[in-house]
């Protein structure tokens, strides 16, 4: 595995009440194996032109063992937002769980988000995070369907064992729910996938799920994306032209239709799905466990 050279690991996030609450961001690995057809990851404004090589950070956990220690706010820590920081290779090469002991020691939440079912291998330190401080866990679905996952999401596990997953890091005691996005126009904007990934989101313990009915797509992520368009779903990408033409966000037709759907069905199976109610529960749910301890 390739290395690259970094100043930094942490950085402040301005606007934590946007995504999870994170006060800080972090990447540990630059670039991604998924190959998942829609990734924003691949747009240039990240400068990333080999976004399917995952390369490490040399010297990450050494970097952000300072970088934790110089901290005042005890804040959370978002993980995976740029690359999956569950890739092929942190089964052997363990950054991950190195930067979740160093969290751990120092006393700082975590949210993360993922794919991969290697997550559940750390939920002992996520647990050992809860003790001090707040912890969510995200897994990323899209689609109710194993196939359709294979092809949009060629390189990760299907979603049925994310689902498994879920129900593990639940089980065990964690905050954990699905990121349900993005919905792809014409491929799995449908009512039937919305009402069945709320089920099954209930089905293995998800505490939430969090849903965005579209797609952004611009400049080599765009090209990509119709690029394997033409290989799984033919003549596809001229509808995409002629509906969204070069628009950055690309929501779906029936957007209205799905997100009342949505919201009718989180409500009947208690599942929490604004942001606000998302951060508001995560991180009460370690006082709610510190309560239950002492009974």
């Amino acid at each position: 595995m390739q290395t690259i050279l970094a100043k930094t690991i942490l950085s402040k996030n301005k606007y934590p009440q946007y995504w999870f609450g994170n006060d800080y961001n972090m990447n540990l690995y630059r670039g991604c194996h998924h190959g998942c057809i829609y990734c924003d990851s691949r747009s240039e404004c990240y400068q990333n032109d080999e976004f399917d090589i995952v390369k490490v950070k040399e010297n990450a956990l050494d970097i952000l063992n300072q970088e934790l220690m110089k901290k005042k706010h005890k804040g959370v820590v978002g993980i995976g937002a740029m690359s999956d920081s569950y890739n092929r290779f942190e089964e052997k090469e363990e950054i991950t769980r190195g930067a979740l002991k160093l969290i751990r020691d120092y006393r700082f939440g975590v949210s993360l988000e993922t794919k991969s079912e290697l997550v559940v291998r750390d939920i002992h330190l996520f647990l050992d995070i809860q003790k001090y401080n707040d912890v969510i866990v995200k897994m990323t679905i899209t689609t109710c369907d194993d196939e359709l996952s294979k092809i949009i999401e060629p390189h990760v596990c299907v979603s049925s064992q994310r689902f498994l997953a879920i129900q593990k890091l639940s089980e065990a005691g964690l905050f954990t729910g699905i990121l349900m996005h993005p919905i792809l126009p014409f491929i799995n904007d449908t009512e039937e996938n919305v009402i069945e990934m709320v089920r099954l989101a209930s089905a293995h313990g998800a505490k939430f799920i969090h849903a965005y009915f579209g797609v952004t797509l611009r400049d080599r992520q765009r090209d990509y994306y119709y690029q394997k368009l033409d290989e799984y779903f033919p003549s596809l990408k001229e509808k995409y032209l002629k509906r969204y033409g070069m628009r950055y966000e690309c929501l779906s037709k029936n957007k209205q239709h799905l997100q009342y759907v949505f919201q009718r069905e989180c409500q009947k199976y208690g599942l929490l799905y604004k942001m606000e109610d998302i951060i508001h529960a995560y991180k009460t749910h370690q006082q709610k466990i510190e309560q239950l301890s002492l009974f």
